[in-house]
């Protein structure tokens, strides 16, 4: 099915859903604290631990709550499913099942609540740390694929943790949810359902969220200098003024001089050795004109299985160029996953020439 990205649409969609699906005929969210803008601040009220609770968040969290940045819900348990006869999955046991029916049926409610009240939607969940600037870094990745279709953005890889999607498309997702809530985990719902509209994951590194406890590595450290391992430099862009493609590629002041590039264009450097790469830096244009910088492209790391000479068969996206330049930490090579191609890639089309100032990779 292919996701629209027609609010009304969704809406009409989502009135539908909520007429056929008695898991959504059943919700009953009731906001407990703050409100979202534009509406009146909820009175509360309810007794016992529950009243005890809402208390204790409101004032821990006044300053917040005043300034209309937290929003608290309850979804009523009498809006649950019930938990019997749960389906037996391969190789989980019943209480395993009940939990991650009763999450997911939990996370369609949020869904449910979120869907007509921002434009994106991020998921958080609890026992995380988030790097300083996240915000930032995810508004300028949104902005950087404001023209190309998406339907999940990931900018961590903790399950649900850092995964953001269109508030249209909640609704769909919602009940995508609600049918399957036996058969697996959330995360694992949600990439069966990705897989459906969204050829390949947009996952984008370093990993802005990391579980508490963790060592940190969201503080900068002395990294020292690019290594640029030895490598062959393959490329379909058309060079000019002499250059040649290697120059992208070297630790001199040298630079790549291409003239106007086509979508799907592309500069790939493929490491003699497959290496552990830690940080990638690519910067596009000269110091005089910056027209000459790659303004649509994004960067990639690939991988091979099949021991290809020039290439690679599987690639993933490090992230998009911003104002012609990536500067991104490698997190996946802790896991010990080396890379053997870092690809520049073209995705549309500029009638100036470019310049590819430099490609530099940090290895061990």
């Amino acid at each position: 099915m292919q996701l629209n990205s027609g609010r009304a649409h969704h809406l009409e969609t989502f009135k539908d859903m909520q007429r056929n699906s008695e898991p959504l005929k059943q919700v009953n969210s009731q906001i407990l604290i703050g409100a979202p803008p534009g509406e009146k601040s909820p009175d509360p009220k309810g007794s016992g631990w529950l009243a005890q609770m809402t208390d204790n968040l409101s004032a821990l969290f006044k300053p917040h709550v005043q300034a209309r940045e937290l929003v608290v819900i309850t979804t009523p348990p009498t809006s649950s499913l019930p938990l019997k006869d749960l389906k037996k999955t391969v190789g989980d046991p019943p209480a395993h099942i009940a939990f991650h029916s009763r999450q997911n049926r939990d996370y369609a409610f949020l869904m449910n609540f979120a869907t007509q009240r921002s434009d994106y939607f991020l998921m958080v969940e609890d026992g995380v740390n988030c790097a300083p600037g996240f915000v930032t870094q995810i508004a300028t990745a949104v902005s950087a694929w404001a023209h190309r279709p998406w339907v999940t953005l990931e900018f961590s890889q903790l399950g649900l943790t850092g995964k953001l999607f269109h508030a249209g498309d909640l609704p769909r997702i919602a009940h995508f949810l609600l049918l399957f809530h036996q058969e697996m985990p959330c995360a694992q719902l949600l990439s069966h359902f990705q897989g459906l509209v969204q050829s390949t994951p947009v996952q984008f590194l370093p990993s802005l969220f990391q579980r508490s406890g963790s060592p940190s590595y969201f503080e900068e450290d002395n990294v020292g200098s690019p290594s640029n391992p030895a490598a062959s430099i393959h490329t379909s862009l058309e060079a000019a003024n002499n250059s040649v493609p290697s120059s992208a590629y070297s630790l001199d002041e040298n630079v790549f001089y291409a003239k106007s590039v086509e979508a799907g264009s592309h500069l790939t450097v493929v490491l003699d050795t497959p290496a552990q790469v830690f940080r990638v830096q690519v910067q596009t244009g000269s110091n005089l004109r910056d027209e000459n910088r790659l303004k649509e492209g994004y960067v990639e790391l690939g991988y091979d299985s099949s021991n290809r000479v020039s290439d690679c068969d599987d690639y993933v996206l490090l992230g998009p160029l911003v104002a012609g330049s990536l500067d991104k930490r490698v997190l996946s090579h802790r896991a010990g996953r080396k890379v053997k191609c870092v690809r520049v890639l073209v995705t549309d089309r500029m009638p100036s020439a470019v310049v590819l100032r430099h490609i530099r990779l940090w290895a061990e």
